[in-house]
């Protein structure tokens, strides 16, 4: 518990750090902010006694955290010549309409390019638990299922707000254009391969 609360710990502070440098103040930044700082103490005062809790806690933390990028204008280039749905000029929810659970099958762009950022950083961490002499499957906070590398998901966690920094600078750096994007049968929105390959780099920063 100790090692799964220092984790945690580590991405909440990094969560603070994407709210100060790269999101706009609004009511729901406001609350991010103090639910991210209430989640500190909690785990300094009175930490998690078992995962369960711990990921209760990571889970609330991260859905308040999210609820602030939906304040975040998208720019879009030649969207007059092909439309884009009206939820697609800001950021949006993080959960997909597609997958009640989780953010899986992305509904909404953002979402698609974080999804394959994260891909590419799971590789990354991964080919690094690997060299570094660790079971990738053997999970202390997440749990192997389906054969999933657990033990990446834990040593993911402390990383995820740099990406989701490097993300936000690209939004706000670059117009997106609606041919960067497919939408499957399904409903489901997948990256080109330019803006893919431009989603990869972002790990790298």
């Amino acid at each position: 518990m100790q090692f799964c609360n220092a984790l945690i710990t580590k991405k909440i502070e990094g969560c603070i750090l994407t709210l100060e440098k790269s999101l706009r103040r609004s009511a729901a930044w406001e609350r991010a902010m103090q639910r991210a700082y209430a989640d500190l103490s909690r785990l300094e005062l009175d930490p998690p006694r078992d995962i369960e809790a711990l990921r209760t806690l990571e889970a609330n933390s991260a859905a308040s955290y999210f609820r602030a990028w939906k304040a975040t204008p998208l720019r879009w280039k030649e969207s007059a010549r092909h439309p884009i749905p009206e939820d697609w000029r800001s950021v949006g929810s993080r959960t997909s309409r597609f997958n009640v659970a989780g953010n899986r099958n992305a509904s909404h762009p953002v979402n698609a390019i974080l999804n394959y950022a994260y891909a590419v950083l799971q590789s990354q961490v991964q080919i690094k638990a690997v060299a570094d002499g660790y079971d990738p499957m053997l999970g202390i906070m997440h749990f192997e299922r389906d054969r999933s590398p657990a033990f990446v998901f834990d040593l993911m966690e402390p990383e995820r707000p740099k990406v989701d920094r490097a993300v936000l600078a690209f939004l706000k750096s670059e117009a997106l254009h609606p041919a960067d994007f497919t939408i499957r049968e399904d409903g489901v929105v997948r990256l080109n391969p330019e803006l893919a390959r431009r989603a990869a780099q972002l790990t790298m920063q």
